[in-house]
């Protein structure tokens, strides 16, 4: 009984948008954004916004002390200013007063309230609270002390300098939530949530349908003067299979699909990262850089003798076309990573990396093979069957530099388990930043970092690069401590810990009758601007 009620809800809601009596004036189409998730969203709880369809959900519902722009610039959002210490170690912020919770019974009879100070601590609180035990913990490991000092001004005081902690405080994880819904018992946050952001809760049927509503309460307008968001509703399909969700893209049924999945890159793509004539009346292509960085690693300290040997690991850097890879398995979408592990969009980007040299990858390895007897090295690469395309051209370029390579594809979660532990000594991996600086890149290489307790899968280390990468903690100038990451950087080439394959493009599609969509270094689906034309 309790799925037909929901499912008749959820009809009763559509037809609020779509006129059945085919009355042009009636139809509501226009105001509501449809996209399908292949993967499920596992929480509405934005400190539990872990994977990118939470992400993507919750930063149409939540809002927090700052915000991001298209070009990652960080900008006011609830505090509409804030000031930082001379020693870089305090941040006080200043709150706007127009900001109101999403309505809700919890608020008693005026349905809601504005957002005050103490409800940033009661919200960071959470984060560190261990039975919440809440993913987006990390977020506050540099941070002292926090508290209201009235109802319009939040002071953080970090417990060591640290240049990057305001692009933290843009993650959702660090969004406002009410006391109210996790002080009432029995309340379920996680599937009924009440933010500050442009749109929300409706509706989630788990698996099948997640229904957003225009938020009337939201705060923010446009260069004109317009109260956001634009649209009335945003509604989500969970189709597992993307070739299906693009196939709904394609017949008009959705209004956008991000990502280019092997499964119909080249139905929709040309070889050169143009759109198919087919498609060209009908769909935009937005493209853009994205700060996720496809790679290669070595275990350092693992089993395998011969990626020990910095010969090796630097011959294989040289021994393919990176250029080649993308082109024919990319369909043009991404960039060739010759510049060391940073990726373009991110200050300390630029390092001299490692381009395509087989005469010099072939003198390495006959190097090392003269020195240690070793003609005929084990090298076993570890990966998953999303990237088989990719570590087999990889396998034939080796083999004509002397290198035989033998690959084992791992399902993605057996992966991921054998490179945290160590237990497999040449992997592929690929890091998307958390936040947008390049020290989220380079902590890959600090020592202290080791995993399986931080993100040094590699094991590298080196004293000068711990050094180095210490001390841009305490430079508070941008540009001097962008130019210290492309020292780290260079340093992590010449050691060649990994292959950096490609730095990766972001790619969304939709219908021509969208706009305002935009696109970001890190992906972030943001929906508040956007528009959709009546069609035809």
């Amino acid at each position: 009984m309790k799925s037909i009620i929901t499912y008749i809800s959820i009809c009763c809601l559509f037809l609020l948008f779509t006129s059945c009596s085919g009355d042009k004036s009636q139809n509501r189409d226009h105001l509501v954004f449809r996209y399908n998730e292949n993967a499920a969203v596992n929480s509405l709880d934005p400190a539990f916004s872990r994977i990118r369809p939470s992400i993507w959900v919750c930063n149409q519902m939540f809002t927090g002390l700052v915000q991001l722009d298209d070009s990652l610039n960080i900008k006011p959002d609830i505090a509409k200013k804030w000031e930082i210490s001379p020693d870089g170690k305090t941040y006080t912020f200043t709150l706007r007063n127009d900001v109101y919770f999403h309505k809700s019974d919890l608020f008693g009879s005026d349905s809601t309230r504005t957002v005050t100070a103490s409800d940033f601590t009661y919200s960071l609180n959470r984060l560190l609270d261990e039975n919440v035990a809440a993913p987006g913990r990390w977020i506050l490991q540099n941070v002292e002390t926090f508290h209201a000092v009235n109802d319009s001004v939040f002071q953080i005081q970090l417990n060591k300098t640290f240049p990057a902690f305001l692009g933290l405080l843009t993650m959702k994880y660090a969004s406002v939530v009410p006391h109210e819904a996790f002080e009432k018992q029995g309340y379920d946050f996680r599937a009924n949530p009440i933010g500050t952001g442009p749109f929300q809760f409706k509706i989630w049927e788990e698996n099948v349908k997640l229904v957003l509503r225009k938020n009337p309460l939201y705060y923010e307008k446009d260069e004109q003067g317009n109260s956001l968001p634009y649209l009335e509703a945003v509604a989500i399909t969970f189709l597992p299979d993307k070739q299906s969700g693009f196939l709904q893209f394609a017949q008009g049924k959705l209004d956008f699909v991000s990502g280019l999945d092997p499964s119909y890159k080249d139905e929709i793509l040309t070889p050169k990262g143009q759109l198919q004539p087919k498609y060209a009346d009908r769909v935009n292509m937005i493209t853009g850089p994205y700060l996720n960085t496809e790679y290669m690693g070595f275990r350092l300290d693992g089993p395998d003798d011969a990626v020990k040997d910095k010969r090796i690991r630097q011959a294989l850097n040289y021994g393919f076309d990176r250029a080649k890879m993308i082109m024919y398995l990319r369909n043009g979408m991404g960039t060739p990573a010759v510049n060391g592990m940073i990726p373009t969009g991110l200050g300390g980007y630029g390092c001299e990396g490692y381009d395509y040299n087989p005469a010099k990858a072939k003198e390495l390895v006959a190097s090392y093979k003269a020195d240690t007897g070793d003609n005929n090295p084990k090298i076993q690469i570890s990966t998953s069957a999303s990237y088989l395309d990719i570590t087999e051209y990889l396998q034939r370029e080796w083999q004509k530099i002397g290198l035989n390579v033998e690959v084992d594809v791992n399902p993605p979660s057996t992966l991921t388990q054998a490179i945290s532990t160590g237990k497999t000594s040449f992997f592929k991996a690929s890091w998307i930043a958390d936040y947008p600086d390049a020290e989220n890149y380079l902590s890959l290489f600090y020592s202290k970092n080791f995993s399986p307790g931080g993100p040094n899968y590699t094991h590298f280390k080196n004293e000068e690069f711990d050094r180095l990468y210490e001390q841009t903690f305490l430079i508070t100038d941008d540009k001097e401590r962008q130019e210290i990451y492309k020292q780290l950087d260079a340093i992590v080439t010449e050691e060649a810990p990994v292959i950096a394959l490609f730095y990766d493009k972001a790619s969304r599609f939709t219908g021509k009758n969208v706009s305002g969509l935009g696109i970001n270094p890190l992906n972030l689906l943001t929906l508040k601007k956007v528009k959709k034309a009546e069609k035809e």
